[in-house]
């Protein structure tokens, strides 16, 4: 199924760009049951909850998905996550932490 290519085009969390199964399942997990919930949220802090939850060290990556899938909900463009690396290591390292 197609990805969705604006935010108002998301309905479930699967349209949105970076997010399959597992990722929206995580989102679940979080409290996240629909795409516009992600609107305001702090993709490090749902980060760090998702450690918390699961009780076992994230790929740092799953970081840069959560951001990219926030910003596109805020009304950015559908970037791979990949795409958020740099400034997720850079936060990372001005939070005092090179790894997460």
């Amino acid at each position: 199924m197609p990805k969705a290519k604006q935010a108002d085009g998301a309905v479930k969390l699967e349209d949105l760009p970076n997010i399959g199964r597992a990722t929206a399942a995580d989102l679940r997990r979080l409290g996240i049951q629909r795409p516009g919930q992600l609107v305001g949220q702090d993709p490090l802090a749902m980060y760090d909850e998702l450690r918390r939850l699961s009780g076992v060290k994230q790929d740092p990556c799953v970081l840069d998905v959560l951001m990219a899938a926030v910003r596109f909900m805020e009304g950015g463009p559908a970037l791979p996550w990949w795409a958020f690396t740099a400034e997720r290591k850079q936060m990372l390292k001005n939070r005092g932490a090179d790894k997460p």
